[in-house]
């Protein structure tokens, strides 16, 4: 049953990420975007999870870099709209 659980949250993390891929090539997302980056973090986060139950050091590597790739466009995200807001305000 726990196994069926993290095969779930694989699953779902595996969507999220390639979904995301999807919407960047259908033009539906933009790869500066918050649905895009928070798409994959989200997905990355979710296959470590899985891999907490079924190891595997290259697959636990990758994530790790797609976490890190998510967070500086969730980061770049942000900063470009505080820049945004303080160009109105000026």
């Amino acid at each position: 049953m726990i196994a069926l659980l993290f095969d779930i949250i694989g699953m779902a993390g595996t969507f999220l990420v390639v979904g995301a891929f999807f919407l960047l090539q259908l033009n539906k997302a933009s790869p500066t975007g918050l649905v895009y980056n928070m798409m994959n973090l989200t997905g990355a986060i979710l296959l470590l999870i899985s891999l907490c139950y079924n190891f595997n050091l290259a697959s636990f590597v990758i994530e790790i870099f797609w976490i890190a790739a998510s967070v500086i466009g969730l980061y770049k995200y942000i900063k470009n709209k505080r820049t945004d807001s303080a160009k109105q305000f000026s």
